[in-house]
């Protein structure tokens, strides 16, 4: 099992920024690639952002996203991140740290076997 838990979430300006964080726990974090995805209210959770277990380095956006934001780990600190850049009143969602067993990147949430419970965020005009 692992367990995952975001933080970092908040009200931002557009143009802003935020850092998104997700403590891992329970098992190598290192094995594991990982994944961000968000869920604005009436829609469906999309992936946002991958990156490979550690050692790997092969990271993935959405469309969407690219250029703006950065995904990366931390395998001393157990730690997943989201940078978040020129926000967009458009990334308004809660945000969800995801992890997959295996290497492979994936970008649908079926692909991922473990969730933490997101963090909202929250860009105004």
């Amino acid at each position: 099992q692992v367990q995952l838990v975001e933080s970092g979430g908040g009200l931002v300006q557009a143009g802003g920024s935020l850092r998104l964080s997700c403590a891992a726990s329970g098992r190598t974090f290192s094995s594991l690639a990982m994944g961000w995805f968000r869920q604005a209210p009436g829609k469906e959770r999309d992936f946002v952002a991958g990156i490979s277990r550690s050692g790997g380095g092969v990271t993935n956006y959405a469309d969407s996203v690219k250029g703006r934001f950065t995904i990366s780990r931390d395998s001393a600190k157990n730690t997943l991140y989201l940078l978040l850049n020129n926000l967009k009143l458009e990334d308004t969602a809660v945000y969800y740290c995801a992890a997959k067993n295996g290497s492979t990147l994936g970008s649908h949430p079926d692909e991922y076997d473990y969730w933490g419970l997101g963090t909202q965020v929250t860009v105004s005009s």
